[in-house]
């Protein structure tokens, strides 16, 4: 009798317990994955990468798509400038030409 009166006293602060240290687990193991380290296995080593050639190639495809982004980058700042120029810098002359033009038809007509 004695040993089922201790366990009903210590079921729930062990259902507690359990509940407690699995919460703890998945909150860790997101906010792993949300920050980007890598995951354990069973026996501490990493889920991902599997392996050092992995990371290896992971790295170099990240690094040519950076270089190709700072290219293009690059192309629309160009861009950018230009037409910055085009709207900042030839509107008003522009307006002007127009209108010299459409003052020299009338002349001519």
């Amino acid at each position: 009798m004695e040993k089922i009166a201790m366990f009903e006293a210590l079921a729930p602060m062990i259902a507690v317990g359990v509940v407690a240290i699995s919460l703890g687990w998945v909150t860790t193991t997101w906010l792993r994955i949300k920050n980007g380290y890598p995951l354990d296995g069973a026996w501490g080593q990493a889920v991902y990468p599997k392996t050092d050639a992995e990371a290896k190639e992971r790295l170099k495809l990240l690094t040519q798509e950076n270089a190709q982004l700072k290219a293009e980058m690059g192309a629309m700042r160009e861009r950018l400038e230009t037409v910055e120029r085009i709207v900042t810098d030839s509107g008003y002359r522009l307006t002007h030409e127009i209108e010299r033009l459409r003052d020299g038809r009338e002349k001519v007509q």
